[in-house]
């Protein structure tokens, strides 16, 4: 039977979650970002958030082993928060420390809802200066 997935959130520093995309890639889990782009675009002293959304269980390959798949909100060294996705094993998420209150929770869950996923962030970095949206000024 497969561990009840947790609803909560975990705050992780860069190296920490540098880690768990290492790990996800030696599993060959399918939702992770690349470590060569986190390593590239992650702000170095950032906290990042995990959040579990669903038990992924690939029934067509036995001998990946279960995982949650966690939404999570990053901060890239713009200093903007994006969201992106990234399976973890769910003894790995349990033995990340529970540091946040449920205030706090709460935000994290509305700013990733919020956030830009990675993929549009990447497209508007390339996209130059002219795709990003000025606030008017006033009359």
């Amino acid at each position: 039977m497969a561990p009840p997935l947790p609803r909560t959130v975990r705050a992780v520093g860069t190296a920490q979650l540098l880690d768990l995309a290492q790990e996800a890639a030696m599993h060959g889990f399918s939702q992770r970002l690349p470590v060569d782009w986190l390593q590239e675009h992650l702000a170095a002293e950032a906290t990042h958030y995990l959040f579990p959304r669903l038990v992924q269980r690939l029934r067509h390959r036995p001998e990946v082993p279960l995982q949650w798949r966690c939404q999570q909100l990053l901060t890239v060294r713009t200093g903007e928060q994006i969201q992106g996705l990234l399976d973890v094993l769910p003894d790995t998420f349990d033995k990340l420390p529970e540091t946040l209150d449920t205030a706090s929770k709460k935000d994290i869950v509305s700013r990733i809802e919020r956030a830009v996923t990675q993929r549009e962030w990447v497209e508007r970095m390339a996209a130059g200066p002219s795709a990003v949206a000025l606030p008017e000024e006033p009359a």
